[in-house]
């Protein structure tokens, strides 16, 4: 059965409070990871997968049984992954530094892992859009941190946000100016992608990003007057998901932290381990599912992610 604790929410503008289901606690659905990210609602299987990236592998929480199991071993170090149009898996895989789709009958497939004759580094967190376009970020984690993937090299030389096009199989590089793009998300119009910046997250210098920039999307899907739209602390805002009002629930290292739309934050939902990413699932779409360190918890909100 879930674990649930008191929900503590810490509100900081009175939009958050229309939010926030306070008649359910947080639950901590299940356990045993090494490090929680990629988190998604599989609405024909009652169920949430997510990665457990060092531990190569993918874990499944089933919301029918109420159990943690092992999805798929040995998965080449997978990360962030989202459903496309016909509802098939796409997956970022750190090990093959590529993005992949699974077939419903279970075969997974490289979608794309180079750009141009360069490899990809190590595709990162992805989304899907209307036009059925992939998104996703390409940082270095998995090629700089042996237990996140295989070391090697930046062979294009950057960071970039892609935006690829699986049925003429073209890659643009669709954002250039970050330096270690990870989260990212639309807005329900489409017409602003937010980008975490994470470059923070491994340094000791105290340089680096710990923000969440956002881009304006034209009608041509290409992307500009890029700036920050809030700044993270504690920790990185490193995956993120956007509601149907346009709010932005964000990971951070001691809480999932929303913002409006207009850069505002609203409050701060504590969480007892370092969040990695969120999703949101369940009947209605209105359950926040939370990937933290070893765990997945779940919120009950009075909204739903957007379409």
């Amino acid at each position: 059965m879930p674990v649930r604790e008191a929900l503590e929410v810490l509100s900081e503008d009175p939009r958050f409070t229309e939010l926030i289901d306070r008649r359910r606690g947080l639950e901590r659905l299940g356990g045993g990871a090494t490090w929680s990210e990629g988190p998604l609602w599989l609405p024909g299987e009652n169920a949430v997968i997510w990665s457990d990236i060092p531990g190569n592998r993918i874990l499944r929480w089933s919301a029918t049984t109420g159990e943690v199991t092992v999805d798929r071993a040995d998965v080449e170090f997978t990360n962030g992954r989202t459903l496309d149009r016909q509802g098939r898996v796409v997956t970022c895989s750190h090990g093959r530094r590529a993005v992949e789709r699974t077939e419903p009958d279970g075969t997974t497939a490289v979608l794309v892992d180079r750009f141009g004759a360069a490899r990809l580094n190590s595709p990162n967190d992805v989304v899907v859009a209307s036009d059925g376009a992939i998104w996703f970020t390409d940082p270095p984690y998995g090629i700089i941190q042996p237990h996140e993937g295989h070391p090697g090299e930046r062979e294009y030389g950057a960071h970039y946000v892609f935006r690829f096009v699986p049925d003429s199989g073209e890659l643009t590089a669709a954002i250039v100016d970050m330096e270690e793009p990870n989260g990212l998300a639309f807005s329900p119009d489409e017409r602003r992608l937010y980008v975490a910046d994470t470059s923070s997250a491994l340094r000791t210098d105290g340089g680096g990003q710990h923000c969440i920039r956002v881009y304006d999307v034209d009608s041509d899907w290409n992307c500009g007057n890029g700036r920050v739209f809030a700044e993270i602390e504690p920790g990185v805002a490193d995956g993120f998901r956007v509601d149907e009002h346009g709010n932005v629930w964000t990971s951070s290292a001691d809480s999932v932290q929303v913002y409006a739309p207009d850069g505002t934050r609203l409050g701060k939902i504590p969480v007892p381990e370092k969040v990695g990413n969120v999703c949101f699932g369940g009947p209605d779409g209105s359950e926040l599912f939370i990937a933290a360190t070893t765990s997945l918890y779940r919120v009950r909100t009075r909204t739903r992610g957007a379409v």
